[in-house]
């Protein structure tokens, strides 16, 4: 039977193969650099991972892609490498014969892991009472049931319906609510700075804001019905969205000027792409604010709305 040191030996071993060990950790001073000496431009994961301690590997979910270049013997890997820099893509992970390399399959199954807790798991409500959040629910009553009829995640549920009446302000120029969507992470991440930037953002415009609240198992489409039962001008829904393969942690705002319920999607504007590696949540509020007044300009949303 194999100890535990020689079997902790094996692991660094096979790391290191893979440039993601010892022999990897010395990455050169520059991309540039290393397509001039023949050699690929390291990837980041190698700075710092070294060893396994404790039993621990190092967490793949930590690479920056972008500066993940893994193709051997490149034509043109300088360029190749400087145009990775613009967006968080797959691109030049390079091959091992027909397949793809160990470490771009565990990175792709990780971030495909990451999307899928995104979704399924419930939120914190918790989390969202310590942002001042009053709690509304949709006709859902289960994460499976809002998963599987999306059109019970556009309505509210009496007890939700009383509650909007009672605790939000009557006829605000801009109804703001926060709903978990697709992604309660996205949530999680982005709100605690988002919410009070666009708060901010509107104040200083001299826009009068209504009572912000959280609606859980909501849908887009619940916006409509938020808009009818508050009487707002415009309605701001911040939702997480469904995950991909990049983040988890990707938020939405969905704008409608006088939303009616049954009206159609091209109404809406949508402010997308919300997470710390897209646009950060502090410059998205400013700027969904900047949109929201000028939506109240021209009274419009949607496609009819000139920007």
């Amino acid at each position: 039977m194999v100890d535990q040191n020689a079997l902790k030996a094996i692991i660094e071993q096979v790391l290191t193969e893979m440039n993601i060990g010892n022999a990897a950790a010395a990455t050169p001073p520059s991309a540039a650099e290393a397509v001039k000496a023949g050699e690929t431009p390291a990837a980041p994961a190698a700075e710092g991972v070294v060893k396994v301690d404790d039993g621990f590997i190092p967490d793949v979910s930590e690479i920056d892609i972008r500066k993940q270049y893994l193709v051997e013997n490149p034509v043109n890997g300088e360029a190749y490498y400087d145009l990775k820099q613009y967006a968080p893509a797959r691109l030049g992970i390079g091959k091992a014969g027909a397949r793809y390399k160990t470490l771009p399959v565990l990175e792709f199954r990780a971030a495909h892991s990451a999307a899928q807790d995104a979704v399924f798991s419930q939120m914190d409500l918790e989390f969202v009472e310590k942002l001042d959040l009053f709690v509304v629910r949709t006709m859902c009553t289960s994460k499976d049931e809002y998963l599987t009829r999306p059109d019970l995640g556009r309505k509210l549920n009496p007890e939700g319906v009383a509650m909007i009446k009672e605790k939000c302000k009557k006829n605000p120029t801009v109804q703001i609510f926060v709903s978990d969507g697709l992604s309660s992470a996205a949530v999680v991440a982005n709100i605690p700075d988002l919410l009070p930037a666009l708060m901010q953002g509107l104040q200083s415009y001299g826009i009068d804001v209504g009572t912000p609240f959280f609606v859980e198992y909501g849908r887009v489409g619940v916006e409509d019905e938020i808009t009818e039962l508050t009487g707002a001008t415009v309605t701001c829904d911040l939702v997480g969205e469904r995950p991909g393969l990049i983040t988890a942690e990707s938020m939405s705002a969905y704008i409608t000027y006088k939303g009616t319920v049954g009206m159609p999607e091209a109404r809406r504007t949508v402010i997308s792409n919300i997470h710390k590696d897209g646009t950060p949540p502090v410059e998205a509020g400013a700027h969904i604010a900047e949109v929201i007044k000028i939506m109240l300009e021209k009274k419009a949303s949607g496609t009819d709305l000139k920007l």
